[in-house]
């Protein structure tokens, strides 16, 4: 019935008859329907039929064996390169294990960079060892969420998260599998670096190879130190102040929420540059939050039977000591809250311990005595440890070398320097023009102390050309009249502050380095009142003076950048 020569169905007879021509050729192919032009006009519908049913025919490949299948396989890879799977490395051509093919288009990507990283919810999984030491690399969690492995999250409905799919397919993974699969993708986009990385430079690079002199290794030490901690490697403090004029502000008073009704005799800062105590003869000890604005109020202490003369922190931060005009003192806890009231102090008739020092290392509390007398107290036991004797009155104390020295000075004019260690003078000197000292101050280093007398000299020394012999002082300040009843060193020592409580307005601010004072202290045309302390925060950044009218005055150095 079909209008197709008998050479075309004697070839596709012979074809069929002979296994062994499995390949079609392309013209074999296309023959049905180029014979459409023999196809005479007679016999037109047969020929409609006959090529609209070659067109259903359908040829098929026969499946390629043995090597030729190889070969096309080969050519294949060769050609377009491997789209379906992973490379492999460390495999022969003559191979005859074949990768797996899947069912994936072509422009789907398979992201595998973070197949390797071991989930943190396979819990029977076993966890990587390093090849040379045998430890484990990676740790199991200490809590595991078991609602992550009954949650299902659909990851191909949201774009964002189709980057998570290891198939085209897949749609739905559970809540610890997505959890997984987000760590990987972080892993991928934030990769480690090397330098960050503990003993990564020193024993896989070789870092500190035995080739290396030993002023390399010693450098890259120091790198490694700094790379060690987060402290600021450019101290903005240390930079000079210049003389003249003084960059400052007035603040709100610090007890601006609670003026004392009496003289403050004590003000100080925590080391934490944030809380100020104030004390004085209204009997309260007062706390408050500095910040330059609010300066909030915390606490107050009211002791009925101790008008307070000093009250002092120790360095650590601790405790709180508080004394006046009494055989006894106060120990505040400041994590306690609890206030302990000790002495008199066993063998010593004192009727007041109304000035005292506290050591740099919070060991030793150094009470002035009756008679010359110097009256050491150990801040834990709040028991006398020991006792020194001057030869006159003692009027001022001062430590030094953290706590291992101690200066005294009185009504001799002579300035003493004592071995807490062994308990015993080392140095003796006179204070040059004093009759009778009475005040002292040592530098945070110890390099430099002033001493102060009734006549309102202040005598700059420095302590080891002291202790050397040297009298002369490197600098007498003649700029009080009144005798000097106060003095400190700022943090860095840049900044002397000397004070009288006998005249208003009598402090000054000396530039250490010039030894000259601020020509814009105190305040034009604003009175500070009489002035009876003052504190520096720890980072030099404020400034707080108490008076006699029960104020604390508050000023900001813009010099410094940290409270």
């Amino acid at each position: 019935m079909m209008c197709l020569p008998s050479g075309s169905t004697n070839s596709k007879r012979s074809r069929s008859e002979s296994p062994d021509n499995f390949k079609l050729n392309e013209s074999d192919v296309n023959e049905p329907v180029d014979q459409k032009e023999n196809i005479s006009e007679d016999d037109g519908e047969l020929c409609d039929l006959d090529i609209s049913m070659t067109k259903k025919m359908k040829v098929k490949k026969k499946p390629l064996k043995g090597e030729e299948e190889q070969e096309m396989k080969r050519l294949e890879s060769f050609l377009f390169g491997s789209l379906h799977s992973q490379i492999e490395f460390g495999k022969e051509e003559g191979s005859n294990e074949q990768p797996e093919l899947l069912d994936d288009s072509a422009l789907f990507f398979v992201d595998r960079s973070a197949g390797n990283i071991p989930s943190i919810y396979e819990e029977d999984g076993e966890l990587p060892l390093d090849e040379e030491e045998g430890i484990e690399t990676h740790r199991k969690p200490v809590w595991v969420d078991k609602e992550e492995e009954k949650a299902n999250i659909n990851i191909a409905k949201v774009n964002r998260l189709r980057k998570l799919r290891k198939e085209e397919e897949e749609n739905t993974i559970s809540g610890s599998e997505y959890v997984s699969r987000l760590r990987a993708q972080h892993v991928k986009l934030n990769p480690g670096t090397e330098w960050a990385q503990r003993d990564s430079v020193n024993r896989e690079d070789g870092y500190y190879s035995d080739e290396s002199s030993e002023s390399e290794q010693d450098q890259l030490m120091v790198v490694d130190n700094i790379l060690r901690t987060d402290a600021d490697l450019v101290v903005k403090t240390s930079a000079k102040l210049l003389p003249g004029i003084l960059e400052y502000s007035k603040l709100m008073d610090a007890n601006a929420e609670d003026p004392s009704s009496g003289p403050v005799n004590s003000v100080q800062f925590h080391r934490n540059a944030q809380l100020l105590l104030t004390a004085g003869l209204d009997r309260r000890l007062q706390f408050f939050q500095i910040d330059g604005k609010r300066n909030t109020k915390i606490q107050s202490i009211f002791l009925d039977d101790c008008p307070i003369r000093k009250a002092s922190f120790l360095p650590d931060g601790s405790q709180v000591i508080v004394s006046g005009r009494r055989k006894f003192f106060y120990s505040f806890d400041l994590m306690k809250a609890k206030v302990d009231k000790i002495g008199p102090l066993v063998g010593r008739e004192e009727k007041s311990l109304e000035v005292f020092e506290v050591s740099p290392d919070s060991s030793t509390i150094a009470f002035v005595g009756n008679e010359g007398y110097i009256l050491l107290v150990s801040s834990k036991t709040k028991e006398l440890i020991g006792t020194l004797k001057m030869n006159g009155s003692v009027r001022a104390l001062a430590f030094a070398e953290n706590g291992q020295h101690l200066l005294s000075t009185g009504g001799d004019g002579h300035i003493y320097h004592w071995d807490l260690r062994t308990r015993t003078c080392i140095h003796k000197g006179v204070d040059d023009g004093c009759i009778n000292g009475t005040s002292l101050c040592s530098s945070l280093d110890g390099g430099y102390f002033a001493a102060g007398s009734d006549s309102g000299i202040v005598n700059v020394y420095n302590r080891q050309e002291f202790l050397g012999g040297k009298r002369k002082p490197i600098k007498a300040i003649e700029n009080l009249t009144t005798s000097v009843n106060f003095m400190k060193f700022n943090n860095d020592a840049q900044i002397l502050a000397i004070c009288s409580g006998m005249k208003n307005n009598s402090m000054k601010l000396i530039h250490v380095p010039s030894f000259t004072a601020f020509s814009n202290w105190p305040m034009p045309n604003r009175s500070m009142g009489y002035p009876r302390c003052l504190d520096f925060s720890p980072g030099g950044g404020f400034m707080a003076v108490g008076n006699a009218a029960g104020k604390v005055l508050l000023y900001k150095l813009h010099h410094y950048q940290r409270a």
